[in-house]
């Protein structure tokens, strides 16, 4: 019987919006991967606390607030300190340009704007994981 795909999807700061994180959540499990969700208003070292406890595959953060670089970069760090190498981090929410590409060039992974469709992060995780399989 193969793995499933454990994903942890959490809301970091003080962003109370939650749809978002939601319907990812579900659209994942519906995709047969198992989905821890973490609930609002968490801090980056809960978040990563989490994740180890959980022993996921990957780590999604949904940031509305404008907080993104300032918690990817503080997650990416902790994960780093804990040796969560082989632990994807990937997000989406209201993201600028150029601060997507910015995050994305130290080692954050796709992030997704409004719009995106479930399928194509669906999509996404299964060919990460598939390439990146866990020691």
């Amino acid at each position: 019987m193969e793995r499933k795909i454990r994903v942890l999807i959490a809301k970091a700061g003080l962003d109370g919006h939650d749809r978002g994180a939601k319907v990812v959540a579900a659209a994942l499990r519906d995709a047969g991967m198992e989905v821890i969700y973490t609930g609002l208003r968490q801090t980056p070292e809960m978040i990563v606390e989490a994740a180890i406890q959980e022993d996921v595959d990957a780590i999604g953060i949904s940031i509305l607030s404008g907080a993104h670089m300032t918690i990817f970069p503080k997650v990416l760090e902790l994960m780093k300190n804990r040796n969560l190498n082989d632990v994807l981090l990937f997000g989406g929410g209201i993201i600028p340009e150029d601060d997507l590409q910015k995050l994305k060039s130290i080692g954050v992974g796709e992030l997704f704007t409004p719009g995106t469709s479930t399928t194509e992060i669906i999509k996404y995780l299964k060919d990460w994981v598939e390439k990146h399989p866990k020691n």
